[in-house]
């Protein structure tokens, strides 16, 4: 299990997504995973709880993925253990009127968590620059000044939305946020599995919808779109890491493990130390409250 916390999963220079596996349970039991991932869960909690006392950063874990990558049950699995007040959930759907008057990173930086906790964005920034891209009509909504029409758009529009969003990581890295970003690597076949089962079952079925039919028939397009923004948006600072994500459990263990090594290597995030005055006469306050008559 330990090989596979490795840097194999984070993204390169040469990154090339048809050489990403989706699959690795050749290598890995998912039963195995499953199981690790109960102790990994407790470890990640009891961080944040010292994250919290220390309040000096925050956690920000991004999650993108197809339709039924497994995001939703990720986040319920991996932050189990988390103390409901620590970590904070955002999903990002279709923008509003309201969020649609503003740029387009702004309804992603009011939901940004606060010192000493997690914050979790179910989808995030990078769908401006995925879905928008696969359907460029939808950038009209932005009301861009100098855009009326699709034929409207730069050259380099892509590039410099890219830019835009390094800085605008780079600015969170600088003052305090440890940014963990995670594509969620599902092969055709396995989300046509997904679908089917999301079908058959009458509890699931309310999650379907015929768009998802599709969106899958762009699955080449998307792919595409993702490996640009992955390729051009994985600094040191804030990498990428793509994840096999045909077996759920593998899947969650992985991401599970790489917040938590990553997370270790910040010695100076620490439970502060009580003043001094405090400190002096700790064994006196322990005599007074022993003392005290029920």
């Amino acid at each position: 299990m330990k090989s596979e916390l490795g840097t194999q999963y984070k993204v390169g220079k040469n990154f090339k997504l048809k050489d990403a596996p989706t699959d690795i349970s050749s290598r890995v039991k998912p039963a195995e995973a499953k199981e690790a991932l109960k102790k990994i869960r407790k470890d990640l909690a009891a961080f944040q709880e010292k994250l919290y006392a220390h309040n000096r950063y925050s956690v920000l874990v991004c999650l993108q993925g197809m339709d039924t990558s497994g995001k939703d049950s990720l986040i319920r699995e991996v932050f189990e253990e988390f103390n409901v007040r620590g970590v904070v959930v955002n999903s990002f759907k279709t923008p509003s009127a309201l969020e649609l008057q503003h740029d387009y990173l702004w309804r992603h930086a009011i939901a940004l968590p606060e010192k000493g906790k997690f914050g979790v964005f179910n989808r995030t920034h990078y769908e401006n620059v995925l879905v928008t891209r696969v359907h460029p009509e939808y950038l009209l909504n932005e009301k861009i000044p100098g855009i009326e029409n699709v034929k409207d758009l730069p050259r380099d529009f892509w590039e410099k939305r890219f830019g835009q969003i390094n800085h605008f990581e780079e600015q969170l890295a600088e003052n305090g946020t440890l940014l963990f970003k995670f594509f969620l690597n599902l092969s055709k076949k396995e989300q046509k599995a997904r679908l089917l089962r999301r079908l058959e079952k009458e509890k699931h079925q309310w999650k379907f919808s015929p768009g998802d039919l599709a969106e899958r028939k762009l699955w080449e397009r998307y792919m595409d779109c993702y490996e640009d923004a992955i390729r051009h948006t994985s600094p040191p600072r804030a990498p990428w890491h793509v994840i096999p994500a045909d077996d759920k459990d593998i899947c969650r263990y992985l991401v599970a493990s790489i917040l938590l090594s990553r997370l270790e290597t910040y010695k100076d995030i620490a439970y502060p130390k009580p003043e001094k005055a405090i400190q002096e006469h700790i064994r006196q306050y322990q005599q007074q409250l022993e003392q005290e008559k029920s």
